[in-house]
């Protein structure tokens, strides 16, 4: 049964507020008739039965008079308002939904398969959906209110959650929940056409070879779905730590060592940055750091590990290219208290960073590598980005579909023979450049 036909919307409902009020009167009741004590004993699946049970037996015994559809989407609605998110339960519950995001009580939209839609659906009162926000924050142990009026956290369950309220949100509350991405591997990914079977083999052995990777893009081009998949190729004898903000990845080794970050208590004390976390992480004897996201000061630590024999080690930094992610590693290092001259952090970039995989999301919702570059540049000199691979895209076709041809470029001789050393192929598709002069003949197209 699909979402639409599983919940009535209250816009759509013959009763519009007398099915909001049907709604509020029989969560009201039923509130009254069960025991808070004996239910917080039970486990939530056995919490929502019983529930259902006595509001069946409470519709049968004063009406209304309902046909059997109308009566189980009365019992789910009553039910997901008392025990659960309201409106939004079915939401979570639909796993082709990978973010929620409420603009006021009047306006939802969904994200599915890259694509943003507006629901039918809508809170009954700006109260209502303060109360759901309430409820969200409270799993957490934060507030929401005209002092703290915005929240940033992670679900017991994995989901993100950010929270805007008046007077910052002129439009209402405004809430947004990113789903839990699921642990994709690279082959899946090929499947969906984000990269191809010689991208696979060459970024397999660039992470057992232990380069350093920053995988680089704009908001939702699946980042962390690309940082998980390619965690995927780290050896399981090796001892990783991962540090995020919101704890996402899904690394399946056995010697993994989660860290997340700590916002203020409401006091506005306890905060534990990433910048944090990665200095912890030096101490805990690593053989691979993996960071969520580099967005501030950390940046130069996360830097100063990758060029100080913490090799291999992954990260993800918010950019629209190759070219942009490095100045934004540079701008982000910058920002740390420890007053470090731009010669000396761009020194710093070209010795800790190897290799940038660039995301992109294409205007169909499609999400792909559309570049592999490495970095060829030393000491101070300025940045000298080589192509590997490159996505030629075509424009959108009558469908709307956005297709193209992933092209391959001869490896730099640098980087061939550190991955010969570390035991990797050069996959066949790339072969060797023969010397420094094909590789400026490429940089100059």
């Amino acid at each position: 049964m699909s979402l639409r036909s599983r919940i009535t919307a209250p816009e759509e409902s013959a009763g519009g507020a007398e099915d909001g009020h049907l709604v509020a009167t029989y969560r009201a009741k039923l509130l009254e008739e069960i025991d808070l004590a004996e239910m917080s004993s039970l486990a939530a699946a056995e919490r929502r039965a019983r529930l259902e049970r006595v509001l069946g037996h409470l519709i049968s015994r004063e009406g209304p008079v309902l046909s059997t559809l109308e009566r189980a989407q009365l019992i789910r609605r009553v039910v997901d308002e008392a025990l659960g998110l309201g409106i939004l339960e079915p939401l979570l519950e639909d796993a082709s939904i990978t973010e929620i995001m409420v603009n006021g009580p009047d306006q939802i939209f969904v994200e599915r398969g890259g694509r943003v839609e507006r629901l039918p659906l809508r809170f009954g009162s700006h109260e209502q959906l303060m109360q759901t926000i309430e409820r969200i924050v409270s799993t957490v142990n934060r507030r929401v209110d005209e002092a703290n009026p915005m929240v940033d956290a992670r679900l017991p369950s994995g989901e993100r959650v950010n929270v805007i309220i008046p007077p910052l949100a002129l439009s209402g509350a405004t809430l947004t929940i990113r789903r839990f991405p699921r642990a994709f591997t690279l082959q899946e990914m090929i499947t969906v056409g984000s990269l191809d079977e010689q991208m696979l083999f060459l970024l397999s052995g660039l992470v057992q070879a232990r380069f350093n990777i920053i995988v680089s893009g704009a908001t939702g081009t699946g980042k962390t779905t690309l940082l998980n998949a390619l965690s995927g190729f780290i050896p399981d004898d090796q001892r990783i730590i991962t540090i995020e903000d919101s704890a996402e990845l899904q690394l399946q080794q056995s010697h993994v060592i989660r860290l997340e970050s700590r916002p203020a208590n409401v006091e506005g004390k306890g905060r534990i940055t990433i910048r944090d976390l990665v200095r912890n992480s030096l101490r805990m004897r690593p053989d691979r750091i993996v960071v969520g996201e580099v967005r501030g000061g950390e940046s130069l630590d996360m830097l100063q590990a990758m060029s100080t024999g913490h090799d291999g080690s992954l990260a993800t930094v918010h950019a629209n290219s190759a070219e942009d992610a490095l100045m934004r590693l540079q701008t982000l290092a910058s920002m740390s208290e420890v007053n470090v001259p731009f010669e000396a952090l761009h020194d710093q970039i070209n010795s800790a960073v190897d290799i940038i995989v660039q995301l992109t999301r294409h205007p169909d919702g499609s999400r792909r590598v559309t570049e592999i570059v490495c970095l060829e540049s030393h000491g101070r000199d300025a940045y000298r980005i080589v192509s590997l691979v490159r996505f030629d895209a075509l424009p959108p076709a009558a469908d709307g579909r956005v297709h193209g041809r992933f092209q391959y470029f001869p490896l730099p001789r640098r980087l061939a023979e550190r991955l010969y050393l570390a035991g990797q192929p050069v996959p066949q598709a790339f072969g060797v450049a023969a010397d420094d002069h094909q590789l400026y003949m490429r940089e100059a197209r």
